[in-house]
């Protein structure tokens, strides 16, 4: 892969934090557009096109553990978890973890680790609405995504829509998936859903997570 030509570049922008984080505490939501480096995006995109090449995605199922089934007809993206194997995963990876520190000390979340994984949307997938928390195992507190794809159309589709943590049924915003912009909610209590995507489409989910323990072990990232 090319190598990033500014390593040092910052991947969230700065000015985002304090706006995303006074944005979970009046709404429980957040979306900034272009806050994500574009060229880190763009490597970003391209590791995730060659990951697709190459059938190296699993389908994302619903679910986790005995509970874990794939639904095509609620979720049909497929996804790869990051690993740190490549700089731009590290970078991101970093920024995550900055944003977790500063979760921590602002809001005073108890976040313990950071789960991400890329998400490619062929044409025509989608995934319904739900929760980002799974039954008897909530112990993920804020979700992230940050999206991969340039020039994105207007009629491209595949925006990811929020609703309203006290009803459901009421949107409340839509996230276009154009490189660059970055969401971030609570996990437990904002519904969202993808809506059908007419183009291939590129994104990084991630989850900010409390330490859970079952029979003395720590809860798996995954």
């Amino acid at each position: 892969m090319t190598p990033l030509t500014h390593p040092h570049a910052p991947a969230l922008a700065h000015r985002a934090l304090p706006q995303l984080i006074d944005a979970l505490v009046e709404q429980g939501w957040y979306i900034g557009e272009g806050v994500l480096d574009a060229e880190l995006c763009a490597e970003l995109q391209r590791e995730l096109a060659a990951l697709v090449e190459h059938d190296a995605l699993e389908a994302a199922g619903i679910g986790r553990g005995t509970e874990h089934t794939l639904r095509r007809d609620i979720r049909g993206d497929a996804i790869h978890w990051l690993d740190r194997e490549s700089l731009a995963q590290r970078r991101y990876l970093e920024a995550m973890g900055r944003l977790q520190r500063e979760l921590n000390q602002a809001l005073y979340l108890g976040l313990f680790e950071y789960e991400a994984h890329f998400a490619h949307y062929p044409a025509g997938a989608f995934y319904r609405r739900h929760l980002d928390s799974f039954r008897g195992r909530a112990n993920r507190v804020v979700s992230t995504v940050g999206y991969l794809n340039p020039g994105w159309p207007a009629d491209g589709g595949g925006e990811m829509v929020i609703f309203a943590a006290d009803d459901p049924e009421r949107e409340v915003a839509r996230v276009s998936p154009e490189a660059g912009n970055f969401a971030c909610f609570l996990a437990e209590t904002i519904p969202h859903e993808v809506l059908p995507t007419r183009l291939p489409r590129a994104s990084i989910a991630g989850w900010f997570r409390r330490n859970a323990s079952l029979g003395g072990r720590v809860d798996p990232a995954r």
